[in-house]
């Protein structure tokens, strides 16, 4: 009877210390989108080279595939004047697996089309992992290894 009530300890403090552990990555990890999705809108080079690994693999929405150094060529702050998007997330999902985790959301960004405000909406998963911060070989953060952008197809107005 002792082994049995044992094994359920061990089991209940191993399921413990895992929810735990997801609870304080889901909120890091949700903070550390929005911080991004605000440094989208701002054109911060240092939160993007923070955000992404060196080695980064991209697919845009478009099909196409590109690196951190193709991501950092088109970070740059909106000229004066110039209309800003505003990028915002909802429906965050955060799967943690050790020092790797999946996080999918959806994007909503609001733009400006021919004068016009226009909200498109897509669904985005990226993957992190714990590595060396940017600048910092000793410490570890969550850097995005994999990024997945789909965009929502927008509704057909009904004829």
């Amino acid at each position: 009877m002792s082994r049995i009530r044992n094994v359920v300890i061990v089991v209940t403090l191993l399921a413990a210390a895992a929810l735990a552990q997801t609870a304080p990555t889901q909120a890091e990890l949700t903070s550390l989108l929005r911080e991004f999705l605000h440094a989208a809108e701002v054109g911060d080079r240092a939160v993007f080279d923070r955000f992404f690994a060196d080695d980064a693999i991209y697919t845009r929405s478009a099909g196409v595939t590109i690196t951190k150094a193709d991501i950092m060529k088109n970070v740059e702050p909106p000229k004066p004047g110039e209309p800003r998007d505003k990028y915002g997330a909802d429906d965050v999902t955060v799967h943690q697996h050790g020092d790797t985790a999946v996080v999918a959301f959806r994007l909503v960004q609001e733009t400006t089309e021919n004068g016009k405000s226009v909200t498109h909406h897509y669904r985005n998963t990226g993957t992190f992992m714990r590595l060396p911060c940017a600048g910092d070989s000793v410490k570890n953060c969550w850097r995005v290894i994999a990024w997945q952008a789909t965009r929502i197809p927008e509704e057909q107005p009904k004829q």
